[in-house]
């Protein structure tokens, strides 16, 4: 396990540099610059901006000058505000994760819940009604249920005050960034119990005089979680995703909004901060999936 963690460590670090190498000169190849949308400054204004910042230099020695900031924990500053950019991750992450934890918690139980019980209600009143609404927010972008939740509870019904980080507004944010994960989750639980129902050791267990609910938790669910985990690792970058447009309708002050707020005003540096953290986080996120197999399956080794 430990040369296995090490090679995906490092296998890890060439990635973060592909990551990054591709969004920088992804974003100096669109046309313009961060100041060219000021338009009360000058031109010599714009050109001594871009000269204080090293936008002026050959795109190539500005990556190189970025990257060796990065080595040494310099991430540097906004384009548009002069503020660090680890301190305004640093103010905007805890956000970001507490929305995204929470619908990451939502999305695995009440998936795990509906689906198991589709698969042990099967084709019966209960398994149709959670394969309908499972396909529908599958289908349904979560930009789209995010404008349908705020036109509907928050402007229409008035239950809860609209673009505020209350806890009363904090439902409608996880509902929205949770349904899809959920909705794939259950299907993918379904399927899984109903392949796990169907094993040889499910049959030995019952023919061994194992009740029928000892039978589905000590037996069929723990196996059926491994594909489970497998969409845990996979969906994280859905949530980040997600949430750059979730936050922005609810007007969530974290990543997703600063994100946005990022691509709109060119500022490369957040726009790479971002990028870079994100990718250090999903990176670590797959590799735990990954060591969560072995717990949860012994015949899984690396």
């Amino acid at each position: 396990m430990g040369k296995y963690v090490v090679k995906r460590v490092l296998l890890a670090v060439l990635t973060v540099f592909i990551i990054c190498a591709i969004t920088f000169f992804t974003m100096h190849a669109v046309p313009g610059g961060p100041f060219n949308r000021e338009k009360a400054l000058s031109e010599a204004t714009i050109a001594a901006l871009n000269a204080r910042y090293g936008l002026d230099r050959p795109v190539g020695e500005q990556f190189i000058r970025y990257m060796a900031g990065v080595l040494h924990g310099d991430f540097g500053v906004s384009l548009k505000n002069g503020r660090e950019i680890s301190a305004i991750i640093r103010e905007s992450f805890p956000i970001s994760a507490r929305l995204g934890l929470s619908a990451m918690a939502v999305a695995l139980l009440c998936g795990t819940v509906f689906g198991s019980t589709a698969a042990l209600m099967r084709n019966r009143l209960p398994d149709r009604i959670i394969v309908f609404f499972s396909t529908l927010f599958t289908a349904v972008p979560s930009f789209v249920l995010a404008t349908l939740l705020l036109l509907v509870f928050c402007i229409k019904l008035g239950l809860v005050p609209a673009w505020s980080t209350s806890n009363q507004n904090y439902v409608l944010p996880v509902i929205s960034l949770s349904a899809y994960p959920m909705a794939y989750i259950t299907r993918l639980s379904k399927t899984s119990m109903l392949d796990a129902l169907g094993q040889d050791y499910i049959r030995t267990a019952r023919a061994k005089g194992l009740a029928g609910k000892a039978v589905i938790y000590r037996h069929a669910l723990k196996n059926s979680l491994i594909p489970v985990i497998t969409i845990f690792g996979q969906s994280i970058p859905n949530l980040f995703g997600g949430a750059y447009i979730t936050e922005k309708v609810f007007g969530w002050p974290g990543m997703g909004l600063l994100g946005v707020d990022a691509i709109n005003n060119r500022d490369y540096q957040v726009l790479m901060g971002l990028t870079l953290f994100t990718a250090v986080l999903v990176l670590l996120d797959n590799l735990l999936a990954d060591i969560m197999y072995s717990a949860v399956d012994p015949r899984i080794r690396y």
